[in-house]
């Protein structure tokens, strides 16, 4: 498959991102990864020899929600022991330079907010580790924001312990047998009074947002859209997986990727005038925007 001319060429992309006003981005798993956080997917997906992802169910927090929590508060308690990393940085600087940017996150671990990009330009697809719903969702409207209590409650502790380097954290060890923590000791919906306090992320099986999806397909469709950087993910997850394509004008959009490999997918959808660049994010993005952002002071 023969690949655009200039498509790792960042003069030619410095080029194109200075005539671009409309500019989308959706990120992924890989720009968290570059501030030191596991992905849970591919190689490594594992959590006490669970597939993660078969955590993140409904069906799964109903069966043994305790040890769902656990899992939920050990990458609330990872989320908050890293930083943001340039990439959130410079996609923070790009917003504040260009009101016509809008930035779609697949993330949950908050580092965009604390990167201190502005809300009215982000949109969490999957929610947040640091909101807190009820598990009679969607009977049940309550929601608390930002809520960075580490230990999430007493039951959790264990998920906020560290160690020292080169030590296992026993939660880790599948062969450290866990005790079982029973619903009666997670927090419980101070609304409904019935339903158990949840993290507040959208696991699969349930619906994002309409009211959110509803905004961003509003924004695709107001005007072309010159690029869309794809930025750390692989693009399997839907609805997120089809929006760059959504964003294509045919002609005038450049889909410009940031990920550490060029996998056969992505060659696949290349047109003229998309890039690809292999790395990571946080190294390459305040470099390819840098024309729009200048240097980063962080």
């Amino acid at each position: 498959m023969v690949l655009p001319n200039d498509y790792n060429s960042i003069p030619a992309f410095h080029k194109k991102l200075l005539e671009s006003k409309r500019i989308l981005a959706v990120c992924g798993a890989g720009l968290s990864a570059a501030s030191g956080l596991p992905t849970f997917r591919g190689a490594g997906g594992l959590w006490r020899n669970h597939i993660a992802t078969d955590l993140a169910t409904p069906d799964a927090f109903e069966d043994d929600p305790g040890f769902v929590w656990l899992f939920y508060a050990y990458r609330r308690h990872m989320a908050l022991t890293v930083k943001p990393n340039l990439g959130h940085y410079a996609l923070a600087a790009l917003a504040e330079k260009n009101p016509d940017f809008l930035c779609l996150s697949q993330n949950v671990d908050n580092l965009h907010v604390r990167a201190k990009h502005p809300p009215s330009q982000l949109r969490l697809l999957h929610g947040s580790l640091f909101d807190i719903k009820c598990s009679n969702t969607p009977k049940c409207k309550y929601i608390k924001r930002n809520n960075t209590a580490d230990p999430f409650c007493p039951a959790l502790s264990a998920a906020s312990e560290d160690v020292e380097p080169g030590k296992t954290l026993p939660l880790l060890d599948p062969k450290h047998e866990l005790a079982h923590i029973p619903a009666s000791e997670l927090p419980k919906c101070p609304e409904c009074k019935t339903g158990i306090q949840r993290p507040g992320v959208v696991w699969f099986y349930e619906p994002l947002d309409e009211d959110m999806l509803d905004e961003i397909e509003a924004w695709i469709n107001e005007d072309v859209v010159d690029m869309v950087l794809v930025i750390g993910t692989s693009s399997v997850v839907h609805p997120a997986a089809g929006y760059a394509e959504r964003a294509r004008t045919k002609g005038k959009t450049s889909i410009v990727t940031v990920n550490m490999e060029l996998d056969t997918q992505s060659k696949r959808k290349m047109r003229e005038g998309d890039f690809f660049f292999i790395g990571d994010a946080a190294v390459l993005l305040p470099q390819l925007l840098e024309p729009v952002i200048r240097k980063l002071e962080v």
